[in-house]
């Protein structure tokens, strides 16, 4: 019966192998994330708070809002993806303001700019990123000429940060004159050894004191 009757009537296989999808549902966090299994996905920032529903595959995650594809994400077993597209338009700045873009952010401005945002970012870069750009966005407040002229302060002082160069701009301090010292700033006796310690202190005489102890030793000997 199947070979005279249905064998005729049997459709092709599709192309790709039937996949069996596992929905779920999930709430997206603070951090624009949301977790499916053991990975965290990122979702579209205005989304936070949200309910979505999730279609999770061996190869994909899709994320599905009011029944309306809003992420597609690679599937991972574990960990984290992120989308740096997804968060709002304040942080994205702050990630594409890389520490290159800071650098020559600061070469616009000056030589002494340029000094100050290196040191910032010689070290713990990622860490210190945020300080370089902050150093950098007072330019829009105080001009290029007055941050310029702020950092050298800022070097002298030995404090190069962000809150000391907007310190100096907010007192207005950046044009006065570097304080002067007197060289050794008066510690010469210090630097030039005891002698010039002590040069100016009287030595003390001390015959006198002598002739009155051997006076009352023979004076002892005679009443014994």
């Amino acid at each position: 019966m199947f070979d005279a009757l249905e064998a005729a009537e049997l459709l092709p296989l599709p192309p790709t192998p039937f996949v069996l999808p596992r929905w779920s549902t999930a709430t997206v966090g603070p951090d624009i994330h949301i977790k499916v299994g053991r990975t965290l996905y990122s979702v579209p920032w205005k989304l936070i708070g949200r309910k979505v529903d999730v279609r999770s595959t061996a190869t994909m995650v899709q994320v599905f809002h009011d029944g309306k594809l809003v992420k597609t994400h690679t599937a991972l077993d574990q960990g984290k993806r992120t989308d740096k597209s997804d968060y709002p338009p304040e942080k994205i700045a702050f990630q594409m303001r890389t520490p290159v873009w800071c650098r020559s952010q600061a070469s616009e401005i000056g030589d002494a700019c340029r000094e100050v945002v290196g040191q910032l970012l010689e070290v713990n870069v990622l860490y210190r990123l945020r300080a370089a750009q902050g150093v950098l966005r007072l330019r829009k407040k105080y001009g290029d000429t007055r941050l310029e002229a702020a950092c050298p302060r800022a070097i002298a002082v030995g404090d190069p940060s962000c809150r000391t160069i907007k310190g100096i701009l907010i007192a207005g301090t950046e044009t006065d004159p570097a304080p002067e010292t007197s060289g050794d700033a008066g510690a010469a006796a210090f630097l030039h050894g005891p002698a010039r310690l002590f040069a100016t202190v009287a030595t003390p005489d001390t015959t006198d004191d002598i002739h009155d102890d051997q006076v009352h030793d023979e004076a002892e000997v005679e009443a014994r």
